[in-house]
Order: C-alpha cells, then structure tokens, then sequence
C-alpha cells in the first residue's frame, strides 16, 4: 500500500521532487567541485580503504577491499575520471528530472561503494532517501523531464508496426 502510494500519489510528486533537487545539488557539487579543481585522485582513498581491511573488525570487508587493490587501483586513472563525472551527471539527472530511476540507481551504487570503503559521511541519509525516489519509480521524475522522455521511449521502444498490429489471416 505505502509503495503504491510512493508510486501513483501526485502529492508525493512534490516531495519526491524536493528529495530529487536535495540529492541532486548533493552529487552536482560534488562532482563538480572535483572536475573543476583538476586534482582529483581515487588512490589515497582506495589504498585507505585497502589498509583498513585487517584486522579484528575490519571497516572493509576482504571481498570488497580485494576488489579495490586487484580491479581499482590498477585502473585508478579511469576511476579517477567516471567517479567526478559520475557524480556529476547524477546530479544533472536528479535536479533536471531525466532518467530519473537510472540516476538514483547509480548514486545508490556511488553511495554503497563509499560505504562498503569505510566511510560514513552523509552517505547513509542519502541512501535512504535515494531508497525512496527509486521505490517511487516514474512518479518520481514527473515533476522533470521524466514526463516526456519516458513516454517518448516507450512509444519510440514499444512501437508495433502495423503488420504486427494486423497480422493477415493466411
């Protein structure tokens, strides 16, 4: 009942518009503040969170800090170049609207990864709120460009050609 109501309540529209241009100014300056200063670096984070995968009760659990030392950080100059523009373009989708569950989808995923490295921060909150605005589904990004790219895709996607429509008898 409460997640059809996160679904189709055109009231709740409005709020999930409010978590959307939170969340969304949260990744926007984020990013941004990364692409434009030009410095940004991955590795002091990844090796950090390499080193806090020992001990009695490891922040990082070994499956994930041997995912950062065997797949990231040999590839930390790529990651040092999807982590601010990912944020970024997260940001761009949430505050405008547009692919609205993808984008909350990958903010979720963003989140999850900071977390699963160790660190806390506002990751949690915004979690739970990007919980919301992805349950909500379309009715999240009404109030945005959701309105009319998604049923523009799916006219565009779904669209059955006359033949398939009015198959002839043989």
């Amino acid at each position: 009942m409460f997640i059809q109501f996160l679904k189709e309540n055109r009231y709740v529209s409005m709020l999930l518009t409010l978590l959307r241009f939170y969340l969304g100014w949260q990744w926007l300056t984020a990013g941004w503040g990364k692409i434009s200063s030009g410095k940004f670096d991955a590795s002091g984070f990844m090796y950090g969170a390499v080193k806090n995968m020992s001990g009695e009760h490891p922040a990082v659990q070994p499956w994930w800090g041997n995912f950062l030392k065997e797949v990231a950080l040999p590839y930390v100059d790529f990651f040092n170049v999807i982590v601010p523009w990912g944020e970024f373009l997260v940001g761009l989708g949430l505050i405008l609207g547009i692919f609205t569950s993808f984008s909350i989808l990958m903010g979720l995923t963003m989140n999850f990864a900071y977390m699963f490295s160790g660190t806390t921060s506002t990751n949690p909150l915004m979690v739970l709120l990007g919980m919301f605005i992805l349950v909500a589904g379309i009715n999240a990004g009404k109030i945005g460009l959701d309105r009319w790219t998604i049923p523009f895709l799916r006219r565009l996607l779904f669209k059955k050609t006359e033949k398939e429509q009015f198959p002839q008898s043989a």
